[in-house]
């Protein structure tokens, strides 16, 4: 290369190239782990919709290492995942050119958010969709039908799938009644095995914590946030140029040489920026917590005094109030707040000491995210604060029952 006046190193990975819009919102999961017959039969992935970030405390148990049995403060995402609904299993048979699709057994009751999937516009449709096969599915050659596509998978497929879909509606905030759906293969035992554990799954509600455990490593599968179309500062970090260049300095200065007359694929150019489909490997996760209707205190820890919820004062940013079961993945994870998430049991097992650690959460920070927020909860402040302006109401009412008891007690 002949003298220049800057170094120009690589701007940007070529590896994720083209840098262009996601087909889909949800992540799609291209590879599934390896299957070992030699496992109970067990689901490999789950999908949650991403509700925000936070912080714990924890004591790092890492022998050997500076931070062993010291305090950190790290950062988390909380997911929310309402229980999945097994609707359908499907069987791959392996073929010269691939695997494909041998037969499909659906639900005999299918929710209403799956069938308002299968259409753009439900209100308008005829709401038809698989009303002749269960109606079929319900007579006695129905079920003899069933029953031999039962035993061709079991005979014949190599890959056992289940079709499953989330519960959107659950969550105001997304404000969807359509559900996603995604299949999720079957890893361990035969494959008489995987059918029986597939079939006893149809129409049950199937929570997160039966796929995945506390201090497991999981891979995450989801779309970037959308920046639009960007230039070539802030799309691929290269440097601006020098304040006095003619016809603007956020450029890329010499976009190749006279020959060869074309501009090549390696030269950093302005487009779309964001929305790009990606997998994440290793996200630990750090707790799994329930609902909290079944658990008041499912965010409590041993330094909280008080019962608390892992849904922040005054709730989640732009998301609100977490009321189903929740996943907390250590640090950030692509999307922004009410996107789609899928989680995957992780293609390359982790036996390192961050993939073996067991994690004891210390503390989680429910103070409010929209500034600087100093109580965990509701009742702490108010125990702080005392008595306020707002409060004056409610405390007038209070003590006037209270001196209508008194005056009832003393005409007894």
């Amino acid at each position: 290369m002949s003298h220049r006046k800057f170094e120009r190193p690589r701007h940007g990975s070529l590896g994720f190239l083209p840098r262009k819009r996601a087909r889909r919102v949800r992540g799609r999961i291209r590879h599934f782990p390896k299957d070992d017959p030699t496992q109970k039969p067990h689901l490999t992935a789950f999908m949650g919709y991403k509700a925000g970030m936070t912080h714990i405390v924890r004591d790092v148990d890492k022998p050997g290492s500076k931070v062993h049995k010291k305090e950190v403060v790290e950062a988390v995402t909380i997911l929310e995942t309402p229980p999945m609904i097994v609707v359908g299993i499907v069987g791959y048979i392996r073929t010269p050119r691939g695997y494909r699709t041998l037969k499909t057994i659906w639900a005999e009751q299918l929710p209403v958010g799956f069938i308002r999937s299968l259409y753009k516009n439900y209100a308008q449709s005829k709401k038809k969709a698989y009303k002749n096969y269960l109606a079929k599915k319900k007579q006695e050659k129905g079920k003899q039908q069933t029953e031999r596509d039962i035993a061709s998978l079991k005979k014949y497929c190599s890959i056992i799938r289940v079709i499953a879909i989330t519960q959107a509606h659950k969550i105001p905030v997304l404000r969807q009644k359509k559900s996603h759906n995604m299949e999720i293969q079957i890893n361990g035992g035969s494959t008489a095995e995987k059918v029986d554990f597939a079939l006893k799954l149809l129409e049950q509600p199937l929570p997160v914590n039966t796929v995945f455990q506390e201090s497991e490593m999981v891979d995450v599968i989801a779309t970037t946030k959308g920046h639009g179309f960007e230039g070539v500062i802030h799309r691929w970090g290269v440097t601006r140029l020098p304040r006095k260049t003619h016809k603007g300095l956020r450029k890329v200065a010499c976009i190749g040489a006279w020959h060869p007359a074309r501009v090549g694929f390696t030269v950093p150019r302005a487009g779309q920026n964001g929305f790009h489909h990606r997998t994440e490997i290793h996200k630990k996760i750090f707790k799994i917590g329930k609902s909290a209707e079944e658990d008041k205190a499912n965010a409590k820890c041993d330094a909280d005094l008080t019962d608390k919820t892992i849904t922040p004062m005054g709730g989640f940013v732009n998301y609100g109030t977490v009321k189903h079961d929740y996943v907390m993945l250590k640090g950030c994870i692509a999307g922004p707040r009410k996107r789609v998430i899928t989680l995957r049991k992780t293609l390359r097992p982790v036996t390192n000491r961050d993939g073996t650690e067991q994690i004891t959460l210390k503390f989680i920070d429910t103070s409010s995210k929209i500034g600087h927020g100093r109580f965990q909860t509701v009742e702490e402040k108010d125990k702080f604060m005392g008595p306020r302006k707002r409060h004056g109401k409610a405390l007038l009412a209070e003590e006037e029952k209270k001196e209508k008891a008194a005056a009832a007690a003393a005409s007894k």
